[in-house]
């Protein structure tokens, strides 16, 4: 780290997506809807006493265990539903302990970054050049500040221990689910609607699918043709209306969205999973399919730069986008495209998409292959330890859609043959500002600071530096007019520093043939510093006003 800097890390290719779900609604009947109610609410109390048993603690673990438990479930359902109710209980239970892990880490952050703001003075003010703490701003903060320590302490002892015992908090259902049972007045529901809810949220009719059985999936069955069937538990085989215990519903698939890809796989009996959820507000089921995708190496960065990037900046109402060259020249003008994120997650999803679309169009448009946007992670989480005592900066923080923005990016610009190249954020508004933002602005044209922030990204991912290379001089000087504003290749050496100084002598307003040594200098050709010489007063006057500093004849001190 130089100059209180912190060092900048190197821009990198983004893999594509390793895996492909598509959605399609199902029309079903009204009896149809409560075979599917009544399987998934068997299915749910099965996979909700596995997990009980999976959570316990000091509960054994590993691949006995795992199959002592499927053998269990085998009896009153099959194989192939105590398989899936199985793995997914494993997923929930690991994904519990990432966030045990990770919660306590977290904790742990946050406990230093008080602690070491509790031990400084009172200073309403930090210095942002060295980077080191500062204390808080009153005494009243920091006797608060000092309580959420004792608190943060206490939370961190408590899953300590839920850790080192093996203990984990799952909500079949969702925990936010739970909460809103306690909030109905505010949610504007019923008992009986939130009811529903739950019931609905705790179904279970997803199955793993399978290589080389027919249609990739031997529980739940979509042909060619469309046709849904699922394989009944052996305790509902009663309810089945087709051979093998299974039961064929009366609507039809079909998915408007990668129909063909899907199509092949089912046709070369590959692999692919379902699910089957019910949407309780909208009052409608719908069916998921999902696949592994064969993983595509990453293009070098090289390669992926050799025709120039599109640059985005995301901000919190809009994303800024400028074409740069393979130089790191702006071509064309900035794109803005603007979205809305407050409502619901649906329409911040959809606000996302519709946004990602348009600025695909462009770079499809433009004739680029590489989009570049910046590597954006809030994981550190949105406290006033780390962003201030601002509230409404730490606001606009948390509306950022990092994680929506960047999953929706990736496998949209994926399907388009597009490469993503993700940097590092530090200094990109601040330097872009500083050196993009006043020199593209023309009369006609405003570039407001989010476009200079989305220049200076585009040059990160061409691995040249944000700066501008520094302008002409006047044409009363030595160095005359030159093109310093030229860009350089990312090879050039010395690229970032002064264009070298031209042999000769430095002064400015003495000949080189006037001096006491200039006789000596004409005689031996030397070519090194000019020899100083005397001057009288009024002769020291008048070299002063060819300077434009003082007028001639006037002394020292005299404008």
């Amino acid at each position: 780290m130089a100059g209180g800097l912190r060092a900048v890390a190197p821009p990198f290719v983004v893999p594509g997506p390793a895996a492909v779900s598509i959605r399609t609604r199902l029309r079903v009947s009204s009896m149809d809807a409560e075979l599917l109610t009544e399987v998934g609410g068997f299915l749910g109390s099965l996979a909700g006493g596995d997990l009980a048993v999976r959570s316990r603690p000091g509960a054994p673990s590993g691949s006995a265990a795992w199959a002592e438990r499927k053998r269990t479930l085998t009896e009153s359902s099959s194989a192939r539903w105590a398989g899936s109710i199985t793995r997914a209980t494993e997923d929930q239970w690991a994904l519990a302990r990432r966030n045990q892990a990770a919660e306590m880490a977290w904790l742990r952050s946050q406990i230093v970054r008080i602690e070491a703001r509790l031990a400084c003075p009172l200073a309403p003010r930090g210095d942002r050049r060295t980077g080191a703490p500062r204390g808080y701003a009153t005494k009243a903060e920091w006797h608060a500040k000092s309580r959420r320590l004792a608190a943060l302490r206490d939370r961190l002892a408590a899953v300590r221990d839920d850790w080192e015992a093996g203990k984990v908090r799952v909500v079949r259902g969702g925990r936010r689910l739970v909460h809103l049972r306690h909030h109905l007045d505010d949610a504007g529901l019923s008992r009986e609607q939130w009811a529903e809810r739950w019931r609905a949220a705790r179904m279970f009719l997803a199955a793993d699918g399978e290589s080389g059985k027919r249609c990739g999936n031997e529980t739940i069955r979509v042909t060619g043709a469309g046709e849904l069937s699922l394989r009944l538990p052996s305790r509902l085989a009663h309810l089945a209306n087709a051979a093998h215990c299974r039961y064929v519903l009366d609507a039809s698939v079909a998915f408007s969205h990668r129909s063909e890809e899907w199509q092949d796989r089912i046709a070369a009996h590959r692999a692919v999973a379902y699910r089957i959820h019910f949407d309780v507000p909208r009052g409608r089921w719908y069916l998921t399919a999902s696949w592994k995708r064969a993983q595509m190496p990453a293009p070098p960065i090289e390669a992926a730069t050799a025709r120039g990037v599109v640059a985005v900046d995301m901000n919190a109402d809009h994303l800024a986008a400028w074409q740069l060259d393979r130089h790191g020249n702006p071509v064309g003008g900035p794109r803005r495209y603007a979205y809305d994120l407050s409502g619901g997650g649906r329409h911040r999803d959809a606000q996302i998409r519709h946004a990602l679309t348009r600025l695909l169009h462009h770079v499809r448009v433009r004739g680029a292959t590489t989009i570049a946007v910046e590597d954006l992670d809030f994981a550190d989480g949105k406290s006033r330890e780390h962003y201030g005592r601002s509230r409404k900066f730490r606001a606009l923080v948390s509306r950022f859609p990092t994680a929506a923005f960047r999953a929706r990016l990736v496998s949209m610009a994926a399907e388009q043959g597009v490469t993503v190249i993700a940097v590092d954020p530090a200094y990109t508004s601040r330097w872009g500002a500083q050196h993009w933002q006043r020199s593209l602005t023309t009369p006609g044209r405003r570039i407001t600071r989010h476009d200079a922030a989305a220049v200076a990204i585009g040059r990160r991912a061409l691995g040249v530096p944000i700066r501008r290379r520094t302008a002409p001089p006047p044409h009363d000087r030595r160095d005359r007019a030159g093109h310093r504003t030229d860009q350089a290749g990312p090879a050039t050496r010395r690229r970032e520093g002064p264009r070298p100084r031209p042999p000769g002598p430095r002064t400015r307003s003495v000949s080189p043939a006037r001096g006491a040594k200039a006789g000596d200098q004409r005689a031996q050709h030397h070519s090194g510093h000019a020899a100083e010489h005397a001057l009288g007063p009024q002769e020291e006057g008048c070299t002063l006003a060819r300077t434009g500093i003082w007028v001639c004849g006037s002394g020292p001190g005299t404008m």
